[in-house]
């Protein structure tokens, strides 16, 4: 079986010191020996220290790599939209098959690359695309494919769940979790795809698709980050037993109309510290799956890292090889569902709203009034917070009021908070954060 590699960098490294490694087992599972036919990059010269590779297989030319004839497999772990799609495009329309840990193609433009498989007849794999080595989307798309998936909570970003776990820890703010994040190497030296969510929306768009038998984009995904997650919030949630985590939820249900949807969102939240994922530290990842037959099940492990990424491709490798060796394809995508991703506001939610107030009688009346005219009914209200070293009380002539709601639609529960932002008693609204999970 002949292998065409584009990209060697991190992860792309890794795949040739484990094909090198483990040639004999390889074969002996896949039924021939895997040969690296080339390896695209764009710096053939470049020092790869000890890399076990023939320098005379780099070339610059990625896309006649892929046209060549004597290519069975083609690995993509360049990254990007362009130009690995039009790589991915004329390799699977050859008949090609390909393996991608390219999320964010994935999500941008996953319909391309099954049109163009389904085309050719080849194989498309990418479980390296969420969540490294964790053996997840070949679960969600072969092991449950006989049940009936309700919801996908998950930790799908290390980076995020680093600067999280080492905010709760320490009680350091964001600036200072992301700086420990950076010298660490958990975070980029331009860590926006991480912090603002996007990456986590990009693998949130492929885990809702597999789920739900439904082509969700990264278009379809409220994203937002964890920039504005304070100290203050971290330990807000302590004094309610709670953790914050940026979740990626994918959730099936009825809109208005009782038409079935989904709901695909990425965004911080508290869940209870008893909740399985609230155990999910440094940059560990893990996801949740609640379906009818088999209930709850729980996958863990490292979500990023050269060798752990590189594990999942050479599984998706091994699939693919013994694929090829018997003619067969594995199945094709599954988007018969065709359903209608449900916008934001109709996403049933619950905020933790914390508000500083002028200390008066009446207040909390009025407070309560905005919530009742949305129709949002309120879980508790406590006076004072644990971060601001009150204790019931109030600060002067100001008071802080911390409101956590029932479950309603999250546009109510924002115009709500406009609502409040909006009176003269109140002074500022200091946090809003989403409560996930239940308490």
């Amino acid at each position: 079986m002949r292998l065409a590699l584009l990209g060697c960098g991190t992860v792309g490294g890794e795949v040739v010191r484990l094909l090198h490694e483990q040639s004999a087992d390889l074969a002996a599972r896949i039924g021939a020996p895997i040969e690296i036919a080339g390896i695209a990059v764009r710096r053939p010269g470049r020092d790869r220290g000890d890399l076990p590779v023939d320098p005379a297989l780099f070339t610059t030319d990625a896309l006649g790599l892929v046209k060549r004839d004597d290519v069975d497999v083609v690995v993509e772990v360049v990254g990007g939209i362009e130009p690995a799609r039009g790589w991915l495009v004329e390799a699977l329309r050859a008949g090609k098959s390909v393996v991608t840990a390219n999320k964010a193609l994935l999500a941008e433009d996953g319909a391309a690359l099954h049109d163009a498989a389904a085309e050719g007849g080849g194989d498309l794999y990418y479980e390296a695309s969420v969540a490294g080595a964790i053996p997840l989307l070949r679960p969600l798309r072969e092991s449950l494919h006989g049940d009936r998936i309700t919801r996908v909570t998950g930790i799908v970003n290390g980076t995020t769940n680093f600067i999280l776990s080492a905010m709760d820890a320490t009680g350091a703010g964001f600036a200072e979790a992301l700086e420990e994040a950076t010298e660490l190497g958990y975070a980029e030296a331009d860590p926006t795809a991480d912090v603002e969510g996007f990456d986590a929306a990009a693998k949130a768009a492929i885990l809702a698709s597999l789920a739900f038998h439904t082509r969700v984009g990264a278009a379809d995904v409220h994203r937002e980050g964890i920039t504005e997650v304070t100290a203050a919030d971290v330990a807000s949630a302590k004094a309610m037993g709670c953790t914050i985590k940026l979740l990626c939820i994918a959730a099936r249900g009825a809109d208005a109309a009782g038409r079935e949807t989904v709901s695909v969102r990425v965004h911080p939240a508290m869940i209870p510290r008893t909740h399985p994922l609230a155990g999910v530290g440094d940059a560990f990842n893990a996801v949740f799956v609640e379906a009818e037959a088999a209930g709850q099940l729980m996958f863990y492990g490292r979500g990023a890292g050269g060798a752990p990424t590189a594990s999942a491709v050479l599984g998706d490798v091994v699939a693919v090889a013994r694929n090829r060796l018997a003619g067969v394809r594995a199945a094709s995508e599954s988007a018969y569902a065709d359903l209608s991703v449900r916008p934001m506001g109709e996403a049933l939610t619950r905020y933790h709203i914390s508000l500083d107030v002028t200390d008066r009688p009446g207040v909390l009346a009025a407070v309560a009034g905005v919530f009742a005219r949305h129709d949002v009914s309120i879980a508790t209200v406590r006076q004072g917070s644990a971060a601001a070293g009150t204790s019931g009380a109030g600060r002067g002539d100001d008071a802080e009021l911390v409101i956590v709601t029932h479950v309603a639609p999250d546009a109510a529960l924002a115009a709500t908070v406009g609502e409040l932002r909006g009176l003269d008693i109140v002074r500022s609204v200091t946090s809003v954060l989403r409560v996930e999970g239940g308490l």
